[in-house]
């Protein structure tokens, strides 16, 4: 089940005296958290108003509406940040990576389990799907067109082809 609420960034410190905080975003780009007028707090629990954002090099400036002290603002330090699915949408074929935490990833020529999607992270070519079996076995695959064949969010499985030599130990 997708979750409504998907985490986006982490409020890191203060910036300047007005209550504005520094949120390390957690998405393909930053200007991507730009456009939203509410993120919401404790698992998506407290909404929060953003009454401005701005870029400042790789991280975004929020000012949140009733935080107006730094203190305030310091208050908030290790927060994690929310959207709303809702509030969002997706290019064709685009997912965000929490859709993909939990997907378990076969083979889709002899249905080999090769565990299940613990983290993904950019490699600037491509991603990466960091996986974990059962007995602890971890593994890499390159997200690229020749290996990752099928994805099944819904149904929570990713059908792979790995390359020659791509699990060789």
């Amino acid at each position: 089940m997708k979750k409504e609420f998907l985490e986006c960034g982490k409020i890191v410190t203060t910036h300047g005296i007005r209550g504005e905080v520094r949120v390390q975003p957690w998405c393909d780009s930053p200007e991507f958290l730009l456009d939203f007028p509410t993120l919401y707090l404790d698992g998506g629990k407290v909404p929060v108003e953003v009454e401005r954002a701005r870029l400042h090099k790789n991280v975004v400036i929020f000012k949140l509406k009733g935080v107006d002290t730094p203190e305030a603002g310091a208050a908030l330090r290790n927060k994690l940040l929310y959207i709303k699915r809702s509030d969002t949408s997706l290019e064709e074929g685009e997912c965000f990576v929490q859709d993909l935490i939990g997907c378990r990833v076969v083979d889709v020529d002899t249905g080999a389990d090769y565990g299940k999607i613990y983290d993904v992270r950019p490699t600037g070519a491509n991603d990466v799907y960091y996986l974990r079996d059962e007995a602890g076995v971890e593994r890499l695959v390159p997200v690229i067109p020749q290996v990752v064949l099928e994805k099944d969010l819904d149904g929570e499985l990713i059908k792979i082809r790995p390359l020659e030599g791509l699990f060789d130990d």
